[in-house]
């Protein structure tokens, strides 16, 4: 896992991004629960925090009516994601077939396809 704390928009996409990878990996794993040693409930703290930043982001500046409706529209599918993500980390035991079912969520796919539209967006537009 990248160690260090979320704290841009770049960042936080990126432990959105690295978080369902890795949740990738522990659902094929097929664990009844988590074991010591296990690193998913740090992945999706650091997701959580990723999608506060998210949520909170502010619409371009100069942006029109468009972007600013994508921004916003990035916003509420991050609050949803935020959501189901503190549901799991509130659980007492975290299994494969939860995180498969995160995985799985829709809330979760949407703001994946959401992120990697966003991202492309500012890596050309150097934002």
């Amino acid at each position: 896992m990248t160690s260090g704390q979320t704290n841009t928009l770049a960042d936080a996409i990126d432990a959105v991004e690295e978080t369902y990878e890795f949740m990738l990996a522990y659902a094929a794993q097929g664990r009844a629960r988590e074991e010591p040693g296990d690193d998913i409930r740090d992945y999706l703290r650091r997701a959580e925090a990723g999608l506060v930043i998210i949520a909170a982001m502010a619409s371009p500046n100069g942006g029109g009516e468009d972007q600013a409706a994508f921004v916003e529209m990035v916003r509420q599918d991050a609050a949803r994601a935020r959501t189901a993500m503190r549901f799991v980390l509130e659980q007492r035991a975290i299994g494969s077939q939860m995180i498969d079912n995160l995985n799985a969520s829709i809330h979760l796919r949407t703001l994946l396809t959401d992120l990697f539209l966003l991202d492309e967006a500012l890596k050309i537009s150097g934002g």
